[in-house]
């Protein structure tokens, strides 16, 4: 058995893929951030009945194989769900193994944790289930899990212990604004084009305080938009204007930094909230004076939206690219609402 870690989970204190390393004498545990296990992973030679355990759909049930189905190894992902999916999409060599999964009936057991749902398995009970499956003739299997049931146990019991019990998350909790379930009319949602900086250099990037070249922005009940040109060198670029889907007519409608100031704070009222796609967007209007409010990074809110979210997205007009970036975040913004209704 090979277990891949996620390098955010080797300290944690309640780590079950620590357990389970050391109570079988057949397991490895690579853990490391995700580039540098992914090259570790690729020079691993593998068995070729070897599988990867993981809730695919798609994929067979393990107690449902014959014997001659039954995968001779096991690779494991140990991670949180968002953690999992992270190394499942940066280690090209997991795509290569045909998956297995396992379909728990009772609720797992590792009430110390959030789960994503009441049937997830913490990879310790989900290895030892795959075991059963797979060496059905394997002693001391159920003293590793008992062993497991102890630990949460003991830890539940001591009152002087922080651990919460594992509940599903309420709708509108975890970390997805509460802002909103308000109005949609004060939900603004932005997203800008920046000057082209020096190509792999991210130092000399924040040295620039590069500036915005183009902005855009709606409202979320789609009452209002703004969007607006900025005057810069990079315009001048017939290349960089292909690259951000901006014809050179648009050019002469662009205006100066001070005007488009101007223009986004009239715009902007009292009581909006501002959600933007990342931090560097933010940056932009902090370049230029522009930060007129406290601004909310999406790619800081911990989810995980439908994978067909955004395929519906080709009617949107990709000229500039920014309506489409645009629309896409809408997009996210629209789903959240929904989580919290």
């Amino acid at each position: 058995m090979v277990i891949l870690q996620h390098r955010r989970e080797r300290f944690h204190p309640f780590n079950t893929a620590r357990i389970v390393h050391q109570a079988l004498s057949r397991c490895e545990l690579l853990v490391n951030h995700n580039k540098e296990l992914a090259e570790q992973f690729e020079t691993k030679t593998l068995s070729g009945k070897a599988a990867l355990l993981f809730p695919d759909p798609n994929a067979p049930e393990l107690s449902q194989l014959s014997a001659d189905q039954m995968p001779d190894q096991l690779v494991v992902i140990d991670g949180t769900w968002h953690q999992a999916k992270t190394l499942l999409r940066d280690m090209p060599k997991l795509a290569t193994l045909n998956k297995v999964r396992l379909a728990p009936t009772s609720p797992g057991q590792y009430r110390i944790r959030r789960e994503p749902d009441q049937h997830a398995l913490s990879t310790l009970e989900a290895t030892v289930s795959a075991l059963q499956s797979i060496e059905p003739e394997t002693i001391g299997l159920n003293k590793l899990t008992d062993a497991f049931n102890r630990m949460i146990g003991d830890q539940l019991s001591n009152k002087s212990s922080n651990w919460r019990q594992n509940q599903k998350r309420r709708r509108g909790s975890a970390n997805i604004p509460k802002v909103l379930t308000g109005d949609p009319a004060k939900i603004v949602v932005a997203y800008g084009e920046r000057e082209p900086g020096r190509r792999g250099d991210r130092k000399h990037c924040r040295q620039e305080r590069l500036q915005p070249v183009y902005w855009t922005a709606t409202r979320l009940d789609g009452s209002e938009s703004f969007e607006c040109l900025i005057q810069s060198e990079a315009l001048k670029d017939p290349t960089f204007l292909q690259h951000l889907a901006i014809d050179q007519a648009s050019v002469a409608s662009a205006v100066s930094t001070r005007s488009f100031r101007e223009q986004w704070k009239s715009f902007l009222r009292p009581d909006d909230c501002l959600f933007v796609d990342r931090q560097s967007t933010a940056n932009l209007l902090v370049s230029c004076n522009a930060d007129f409010m406290p601004s909310i990074n999406l790619k800081a809110i911990e989810i995980d939206y439908p994978a067909d979210l955004f395929s519906d997205c080709e009617d949107v007009d990709a000229s500039p690219r920014a309506h489409r970036r645009l629309a896409n975040l809408v997009r996210q913004i629209k789903f959240l609402v929904s989580t919290t209704i």
